[in-house]
């Protein structure tokens, strides 16, 4: 499967510390976000879950080949069979997940399992989620603009409030497409930012350059 920008930008802007010991990345593809989480930080666990066999087996193949392969491990299941048997907590938990309608679906059901909510529907996310998440933890995702506020009221009945939320516009005179949400577990006034990611085509941002430089070979 191709890196796709949402992956690229999900996992550059995700707020990290030095504090965090375990990442767990639900639903990782080929281990892009991963690996990038990996490449950002000191944590001693960088988990990741993947039930498509191919992307499995990608990604475990990406994990052995990086510099952090003794820090990544991949497990191929579903989260929700994850989350029923797991009983360590994560310090930070991020997904990508898919969220693309009926009308979308492909007639390639490996793509239709990756790319399409009822694989992994939001509310067994934002479930497994709270169950995963450490006190003091962080969940991270990416999501369309207009799931926005669904989904904050969602995951507040899971008590997962918003920390702060970046909205996506691919041109300055386009739309808003998609939002980045970092949630916690305290309700508390939270973070709001726009970020645009194109100039013109192919000529980028210098929020977004800043923001991703450290993982493309030429920016």
């Amino acid at each position: 499967m191709k890196i796709g920008t949402d992956g690229v930008l999900l996992g550059s802007w995700i707020p990290l510390t030095d504090n965090e010991t375990s990442i767990l990345d639900v639903g990782t593809g080929t281990g892009v976000i991963a690996l990038m989480l990996a490449q950002r930080s000191n944590a001693e666990i960088v988990d990741a879950i993947e039930i498509d066999p191919d992307a499995y087996e990608q990604a475990v193949e990406n994990f052995e080949n990086s510099p952090w392969g003794d820090r990544l491990f991949c497990y191929h299941a579903s989260f929700q069979e994850f989350f029923n048997e797991i009983e360590e907590s994560y310090d930070v938990i991020v997904s990508n997940p898919p969220f693309f309608t009926e009308d979308f679906k492909s007639d390639n059901p490996q793509r239709s399992v990756a790319r399409f909510e009822d694989a992994l529907p939001f509310e067994h996310l934002l479930y497994g989620v709270s169950r995963l998440l450490s006190k003091q933890g962080r969940f991270a995702m990416i999501l369309p603009y207009t799931e926005e506020e669904s989904i904050l009221n969602l995951a507040a009945t899971y008590t997962l409030f918003p920390e702060k939320i970046t909205r996506v516009r691919g041109a300055a005179a386009t739309p808003i497409k998609r939002s980045m949400i970092v949630f916690g577990r305290s309700e508390k006034t939270f973070e709001e930012e726009e970020l645009t990611i194109e100039i013109s085509r192919h000529q980028y941002t210098p929020e977004y350059v800043a923001l991703t430089k450290a993982f493309y070979l030429k920016m």
